[in-house]
């Protein structure tokens, strides 16, 4: 038996010992393949090129850049087209050329000679895609799309390259840049490998390029370690790796810095040339934020809007023939209408500021060859001349309010005060990149705008009209609208500060030998800087001041809310031209901006731009700006006025600020305005900066389109009131659900709920009843028109013994009969509190509306007499309440159902007879026909149709 037990034992080890063998066998027998350093180089530039910049995020989690690029125009230039602009935005004749591809200028031409590669020069003013293309490009190679015969793309930022101090070899570059390219036989320069490979230099014009031979020797060997510039300059000569394929991009002022014989062919990106690419790119955009229904819907009636104002040729299909700027209208239009609590917080100010970042992001002025670009940067800025050029030229227009200029007028403004070459140099550079990406011509004449000028110049304006206030705004807050005195207190007081300390040192000398008080006089020196310091304190204040006195102009206190302003300059207002209250264009967005400009968030990205504003500055203007607007908001302020103080509280992003400005407010009156999801976000963040014991005696939101969805953003602002006005609004049935845990919530003190004119139903007042038993802070509850019949009436009948505090019930016009109608006054006849309900409009008999003044009587000791208004009479006399009745009636009858109001009306006028005939005192009879006047006079009105709007309509 052991014999045979150790046998298997023995048997079991060899067969380990053998599985253990062949596994070795495998592992030395089987020797994995290194990995494709070409694969892994692709892997790594997709993800790469595939990353979104921040300014993207904001369109959703499903927004990708494989759906969002839609191809500009790009058209082949002959070398005596290359250094043409990009024409009328309107120009329906055909090109010269047909479209092409990035592919297809890759294909040999004519001129072409074996064994050397192409040399493609893609051009476009600022704004017009390239780097969008050059992104798109990449990202196709590298799934295999485009460019199949190109083995290797390797794309270079010139930027990145005139950074590099020190001497480096081509392949020192590439390895630099793409470790995992080290040594690759494609760059070796043996044979004719490198026809496979494309170079890709993005941003040719930040790089000094000097093709001389005396000043860039020639280099054939990429092992040689050479300036940066130097191997580019042999490249693109084709004397270093002349097979190798070359794409570069550049700016319009810049073509020409590459002779025309290093270069196979021109090509010039112009943009969205009609309304159909337009279409598509906003499509791409709008469509992926969001897959529910309902914003899908939203987003194509959006689309729609965008679509007829581009056929309509608006200056908004002028700007848009930008690709920047069809960027801009996305995200201004995704920022109104699809704005949520879960979304993070961008506000107007910082999408364009965003906008000019991912345009002019790291762009400077050239300084002069052999001059390097890090030399002041700052004063190379090319954001910084925008703002001291563009930016001064737009306040001027604020300030006279106007919004178009011409041609004479764009070179006075903008270079006229050049003197230098070098001056001259940058303003000609300027003027061919920069200054058709902000300007475009008048294409619409109406009220504020003229095609033509005086001398039949040709007018132009701001492509995007809040971009003349975003930038009036910025050449403001920058500090660049000084009087000449403060220019000269300015260049004193610097000079001065530099030279104190050697001439504080000369005086000590001096004084030894000399009596110090012949040299008193040099310490008045020290208080310069002083002087200039506080004459700067004294601008910063005049800031604040400007941009109160321009926030609360009484000439626009009653135009649109800024926010509709806005989305009417995107989509084209449908129906009547809103009416304007002041003369000219009002510039309301102008001081929002510069409150929105003192966000943190917004100065570091003017930072990257080369514009700084100190936190000094900031701390200035916030203490003056508190005091005017605390000033200023002490008068009684419309509701569109009340809204851009909001807007603006919000675009500061200042907490603290916040707070202390709506401390003085007790009341916030928005009836009337279109309350957006965006506008209910801004009135809930912003009411969220107040602390705990911060309290509203009433928030009026009558008549704002409010429905359910938006209801939830404005849940943390209904708890800071007592008075909330809700009617006149979609609120339905799911709406009750939020409202009952309103009431149910210990730190909400809602002693008045207003909601009359929406479709509760019995369901929806069902709900909100169930808040009755906790709830001791309700005192006045309205349920007009809610769409309330019997059950509802009965329920609430029942509910009221369980809230001790409730002093007046509103039911009326809706659904209710005698039986519940006699139920619902003898419960509140019993309650401890209840002095009046509403009834009227209500399908009641004559006997039901006589009981129910006999049951509103007090009966015994525990009841007391409850004011029943259920008609302008009372049995054969007059109610005591009959002028309220009808004012109730006439003030929303145009919003009712006017058949039925109709028939309430002669309902009255029969009781009035009636009750006339049973008087005997003529005085009575009196009464009753000026009662009876008033009656008819109201349905006079509604037969004519010449009722007033509901109440709180103001405009």
């Amino acid at each position: 038996m052991s014999l045979l037990h150790r046998s298997k034992r023995e048997l079991l080890t060899l067969w380990w010992w053998k599985r253990r063998m062949d596994v070795s066998l495998k592992t030395f027998s089987v020797t994995p393949s290194d990995p494709d350093p070409i694969e892994i180089h692709k892997k790594k530039l997709f993800l790469w090129f595939s990353h979104l910049p921040r300014e993207e995020k904001q369109f959703g989690d499903l927004f990708k850049p494989e759906t969002m690029h839609i191809e500009p125009l790009i058209l082949e230039r002959k070398d005596e087209q290359r250094t043409g602009l990009l024409g009328s935005p309107f120009k329906t004749e055909a090109p010269s050329s047909p479209p092409v591809t990035i592919e297809q200028l890759f294909e040999p031409t004519h001129t072409w000679s074996e064994g050397r590669g192409l040399n493609v020069l893609l051009y476009g003013a600022v704004g017009t895609g390239k780097s969008t293309v050059v992104r798109k490009l990449v990202m196709d190679w590298c799934t295999g799309t485009t460019l199949a015969h190109i083995k290797l793309l390797l794309p270079f930022s010139c930027e990145d390259l005139c950074q590099l101090s020190k001497a480096a070899s081509l392949r020192d570059l590439v390895s630099r840049k793409y470790l995992h390219l080290k040594k690759h036989p494609l760059l070796s320069g043996e044979g004719e490998q490198a026809k496979d490979v494309l170079f890709l230099f993005n941003g040719m014009e930040k790089m000094q390029l000097d093709f001389r031979i005396g000043s860039t020797e020639l280099c054939s060997d990429p092992n040689e370690a050479l300036p940066p510039p130097i191997v580019v300059v042999n490249l693109l000569r084709k004397y270093l790796l002349p097979e190798a394929n070359i794409l570069v991009t550049t700016r319009l002022s810049a073509v020409d810095r590459i002779p025309q014989k290093y270069v196979s062919r021109y090509a010039q990106i112009c943009g969205f040339s009609n309304p159909e690419l337009q279409r598509a790119y906003f499509t791409s955009r709008l469509l992926q934020h969001s897959g529910e229904a309902p914003h899908t819907q939203e987003a194509q009636a959006l689309i729609e809007l965008l679509y007829l104002n581009l056929q309509r040729e608006s200056q908004l299909a002028a700007a848009c023939f930008l690709p920047s700027y069809c960027w801009l209208t996305c995200a201004t239009l995704h920022f109104l209408r699809f704005t949520n609590a879960q979304a993070p917080i961008r506000t107007l100010t910082g999408i364009y500021t965003s906008f000019l970042r991912l345009n002019f992001g790291g762009e400077v002025l050239g300084t002069g060859t052999g001059t390097g670009v890090s030399v002041q940067e700052q004063q190379s800025s090319l954001m910084l001349y925008v703002v001291r050029t563009v930016g001064k030229l737009a306040f001027e227009g604020v300030t006279n309010k106007r919004t178009s200029f011409s041609e004479r007028e764009l070179e006075q403004w903008i270079g006229g005060e050049t003197k230098t070459d070098e001056e001259l140099r940058q303003l000609a550079m300027f003027q061919t990149d920069v200054l058709d990406f902000f300007f475009a011509p008048c294409v619409e004449s109406g009220q504020y705008l003229s095609t033509l000028g005086e001398n039949d110049e040709r007018q132009y304006v701001f492509a995007v009209p809040a971009m003349q206030e975003y930038l009036a705004a910025l050449y403001v807050v920058l500090g660049e609208h000084k009087s000449a005195l403060e220019k000269l207190t300015r260049q004193v007081s610097k000079a001065i500060s530099q030279a104190s300390e050697d001439v504080s040192a000369i005086v000590n000398i001096l004084s030894k030998f000399i009596p110090l008080r012949l040299f008193a006089v040099f310490n008045l020196l020290k208080l310069f800087p002083k002087l200039y310091a506080t004459m700067s304190s004294l601008n910063r204040g005049r800031i604040a001041r400007t941009l109160t006195a321009e926030m609360f102009r009484t000439e626009d206190s009653y135009n649109e809310d800024v926010l509709d302003q806005v989305e009417q300059s995107l989509l084209g207002v449908q129906g009547p031209q809103p009416k304007q209250y002041g003369e000219g264009k009002p510039f309301e967005l102008y001081p929002i901006f510069m409150g929105g400009l003192l966000h943190y968030g917004n100065r570091v990205l003017l930072q990257q731009l080369g514009c700084s504003i100190q936190s000094t500055t900031v701390a200035q203007i916030t203490r003056a700006l508190k005091k005017y607007l605390v000033r200023e908001i002490s008068k009684p302020l419309p509701p569109e006025e009340l809204m851009d103080l909001l807007v603006l509280l919000y675009e500061f992003q200042n907490p603290r600020l916040t707070a202390e400005v709506l401390s003085s407010i007790k009341s916030i009156g928005l009836s009337n305005i279109r309350m957006t999801s965006l506008k209910c976000y801004i009135l809930s963040s912003v009411l969220s900066c107040t602390t705990a014991s911060y309290h509203l005696d009433e928030l009026d939101l009558s008549n704002c389109l409010l429905n359910h969805d938006v209801l939830q953003m404005l849940r943390p602002a209904f708890r800071h009131t007592s008075v909330l006005n809700l009617q006149f609004n979609s609120l339905g049935p799911d709406s009750c659900i939020l409202l009952r845990d309103l009431l149910l919530d210990p730190n909400s003190s809602i002693i008045s709920l207003q909601l009359c004119d929406n479709p509760l139903l019995d369901s929806g007042c069902s709900t909100l009843l169930e808040a009755l038993p906790v709830n001791q802070s309700l005192t006045h509850l309205s349920l007009m028109h809610t769409g309330l019949g019997d059950h509802g009436a009965l329920e609430l009948a029942e509910r009221l013994q369980q809230h001790t505090e409730l002093q007046e019930v509103n039911v009326a016009y809706n659904n209710i009969g005698d039986t519940a109608a006699l139920a619902l006054v003898d419960a509140c006849r019993e309650h401890p509190s209840i002095h009046t309900v509403h009834l009227y409009l209500n399908p009641l008999s004559d006997s039901g509306k006589k009981s129910l003044y006999v049951q509103g009587a007090p009966r015994g000791h525990s009841s007391h007499r409850v004011k029943v208004l259920a008609s302008v009479t009372e049995g054969s006399n007059i109610s005591k309440d009959w002028h309220p009745i009808l004012s109730v009636i006439r003030e929303n009858a145009s919003s009712w159902d006017r058949k039925r109001v109709k028939q309430q009306l002669e309902i009255f006028l029969q009781d009035l007879e009636w009750g006339r005939q049973q008087q005997p005192s003529i005085w009575k009879r009196l009464y009753f026909r000026r009662v009876e006047k008033g009656v008819q006079q109201t349905l006079q009105m509604l037969e004519e149709d010449n009722l007033p709007p509901p109440k709180g309509f103001n405009k």
